[in-house]
């Protein structure tokens, strides 16, 4: 897994144009006005804001770290949470309560149509490399924004979240980082495992639920939103990993292809039960009144994954590329 600083990707419009040119020093931000009339799911405005989050990971080549607290551009990512934020209340909010919000997730339907039974049962080898092209920019920072929780929580939550934490940066062992883990996955499906290499590949979808984690650990005050979030995705992991494994096998994707998969099947099944009953427990036994919040990042996160998998399944079942840039269809490592 390479660990050099991404390059800089193309523009998708006028806001994140703006962006790119702060960020290279050669103009000026977008206006307020522009902001607040994007479409806030849309690709310019979610291309704008993950450059203004990447600054608070790895970089960019050539762009100074100072600009991590550029007071400027600290302002227009503001404008741009407060567009995304704004419009997911209004649109993802479904669930008051925790319990409540959780209690869907812990149902799994009969007759599941989402990405990973597509995948599982007619799924094809192309299709399994665009998912995790796309999927990269999420998992080679999986566990990085739930880790800024981590000062903002006391006691009980605190341990627990620390300890699943730990598991999922591979028990301090670098190799089993799951992370590398998963660029281990994308070496046996021919794909460049160079961090944000497939950032213009992927869809304003996919880069909405990155965004989404950055959001919500950046900002102590939604801190039980991320909590929310990271409920979610442990809860869900375990039965949509065995379905992936399932397709890796099917397809002869390779074996770290399928390890990565059949990892998390064990491991977020346990997760699962220290999550509900350890950090959300623990939370609400300090703070309450962060019931909603936590309903809501449950929302949120179930909002926009099932916005991107609603997209990349239109395009599959046409035959189509889900990707803003197809890949080479000759695989670069044959399994």
């Amino acid at each position: 897994m390479h660990s050099h600083e991404p390059q800089l990707p193309e523009a998708r419009g006028p806001l994140s144009a703006s962006v790119l040119d702060h960020l290279r020093g050669t103009g000026p931000l977008p206006p307020p006005g522009d902001i607040a009339g994007s479409p806030a799911y849309g690709d310019d405005l979610q291309l704008a804001l993950y450059l203004c989050y990447e600054l608070h990971y790895r970089g960019f080549a050539g762009v100074p770290p100072d600009l991590e607290w550029d007071p400027e551009l600290l302002r227009t990512r503001a404008a741009l949470e407060d567009r995304f934020l704004t419009a997911l209340r209004a649109d993802a909010t479904v669930h008051q309560g925790a319990d409540e919000a959780l209690a869907g997730l812990l149902v799994e339907p009969v007759d599941g149509t989402g990405v990973s039974h597509f995948l599982r049962d007619t799924g094809e080898l192309w299709q399994l490399r665009e998912y995790a092209a796309q999927r990269s920019l999420y998992h080679l920072k999986e566990a990085d924004p739930h880790a800024w929780v981590l000062p903002r929580l006391r006691g009980r939550a605190k341990a627990a979240m620390a300890a699943v934490e730990f598991d999922e940066y591979g028990g301090g062992r670098a190799e089993r980082l799951h992370a590398q883990l998963f660029a281990d996955l994308m070496t046996d499906l021919g794909l460049d495992t160079t961090y944000g290499r497939y950032l213009d590949a992927a869809r304003a979808e996919l880069l909405a639920t990155v965004n989404l984690m950055s959001l919500f650990g950046l900002h102590r005050a939604l801190r039980g939103a991320l909590v929310g979030h990271f409920a979610t995705v442990e809860i869900t992991s375990s039965p949509g990993s065995r379905r992936l494994a399932e397709a890796m096998r099917r397809t002869g994707a390779g074996p770290a292809a399928e390890h990565f998969y059949d990892e998390h099947v064990e491991a977020d099944a346990v997760h699962e039960q220290v999550v509900r009953h350890d950090v959300i427990g623990g939370l609400l036994e300090d703070e309450p009144h962060l019931e909603r919040d936590i309903a809501f990042g449950v929302d949120a996160t179930e909002f926009l994954e099932d916005r991107l998998g609603e997209a990349l399944l239109a395009h599959w079942r046409e035959g189509r590329s889900s990707l803003r840039t197809p890949l080479s269809p000759e695989l670069t490592h044959v399994p």
